[in-house]
């Protein structure tokens, strides 16, 4: 099955183990479910302001919009239709807005499946104070990044209902051959985690850390209970630190002019970053713990609302907000962009379009500390809408 591509642009290609970044490269965008279809063309809005700004017009996105979620079920009978894989795929880069993922059903979510099609291993969440009122003392204080293994772990999907016979065979083997015993109305599930898997997500973390000089990397694991799964993950985590990184890294200890590699055991994180934020820096977890933490970290800068995240394998790059879909408020145009413009200047960054992606942070910040937010935020100032909030942080970008 072809695909058509934009007849403006140039795909971005792979030179040598490197992406090579054209001036107008074809970016593909999923605006998604619910408010994603506000948010989404919001944050191109944005984007394209400070691509303009910061280059001069020598450079610019050409955006390409794939069709996956609702829209694509009622225009093309299909969640994630053939044409927007290979989309991604061609161009290797692609915004997508929030999916709707029903719960208890046979629909595996599309944010997942993405994730696994592309092995986008590494699910990348910097969590950052843009002064967004918060009951929270420390919240300019927070300045973590997230690194979540992104394709093991229970999320891997390896499960089987109650009562099914697929699961009636697991407990009989079970039984059988090593004597545990578990009762027949159990839903089972499992949970893979691999030293391959591991190594490559503490691999990138730490290129992260030495790259933009990060100072401390926390491997975050509940490994006193679940030793051949999480509390291998940190072991084989140490293990390619101290032999592929000993001139950067120091293990365990602080050491002059080196980045620290300790751990974390979960509980004992997720109280850590309330109660010491300025001591860690990027945290490496499994898939599950990821998205536990990412989410309570988010809580203490203004929630999700404003949590960025981007999927990265080796050459294919999917952004995405951390939110849902918040059926209750979509098409009021009342949805706060944030969390999609922020996921975007992620994409920028990573195209190393650095200039433009700081510019919308500084903007959006500056917007935000002015009182013009939209009603998620508001706390006695008037609220904006979505349109009415861009095109605040707009002007912020242009200097106004």
């Amino acid at each position: 099955m072809s695909i058509r591509l934009p007849q403006e642009g140039k795909v971005i290609e792979v030179v040598n183990g490197s992406l090579k970044i054209p001036n107008e490269p074809i970016v593909a965008y999923i605006e998604g479910d619910g408010i994603g279809r506000e948010v989404i063309p919001a944050a191109i809005k944005v984007v394209d302001k400070a691509v303009e700004t910061a280059y001069k017009g020598k450079r610019r996105i050409v955006w390409w919009k794939l069709l996956a979620g609702k829209e694509a079920l009622q225009k093309v009978g299909k969640l994630l239709p053939e044409e927007t894989v290979k989309g991604i795929a061609e161009v290797k880069v692609a915004l997508k807005g929030p999916m709707e993922t029903p719960i208890g059903t046979g629909h595996r979510s599309i944010n997942v499946a993405l994730r696994k099609m592309f092995d986008l291993y590494a699910n990348i969440r910097p969590i950052k104070y843009y002064g967004v009122p918060t009951v929270y003392p420390y919240a300019d204080k927070v300045d973590l990044i997230i690194f979540r293994e992104n394709t093991e772990d229970v999320y891997a999907g390896i499960e089987w209902e109650a009562y099914s016979r697929e699961a009636q065979k697991l407990r009989e083997f079970l039984k059988n051959e090593f004597g545990i015993e578990i009762r027949e109305d159990s839903g089972i599930t499992l949970k893979p985690i691999s030293k391959f898997a591991t190594q490559r997500i503490v691999r990138k973390a730490i290129k992260w850390a030495i790259e933009k000089g990060r100072k401390r990397v926390t491997i975050m694991h509940k490994g006193n209970v679940m030793k051949f799964t999480e509390g291998a993950f940190r072991n084989w985590a140490f293990e390619v630190a101290e032999k592929e990184f000993s001139e950067y890294v120091s293990i365990g200890k602080p050491e002059e002019g080196k980045i620290l590699v300790d751990d974390k055991i979960a509980d004992n994180m997720l109280q850590q970053i309330i109660l010491r934020p300025w001591e860690y820096d990027i945290i490496v977890t499994p898939n599950l713990n990821g998205d536990y933490l990412s989410d309570a970290a988010a809580a203490l800068v203004g929630g999700v609302g404003m949590a960025a995240g981007i999927n990265v394998g080796d050459y294919i790059a999917i952004a995405e907000p951390v939110h849902g879909t918040a059926p209750d408020i979509a098409g009021k145009g009342i949805a706060n962009p944030s969390a999609a413009i922020l996921s975007a200047a992620l994409l920028l960054e990573y195209l190393g379009w650095v200039e433009a992606a700081e510019l919308i942070r500084a903007s959006l910040r500056k917007t935000i500390e002015k009182g013009k937010v939209t009603p998620d935020l508001a706390r006695g100032e008037k609220a904006l809408s979505t349109e009415e909030f861009i095109q605040e942080v707009i002007k912020e970008i242009e200097g106004e």
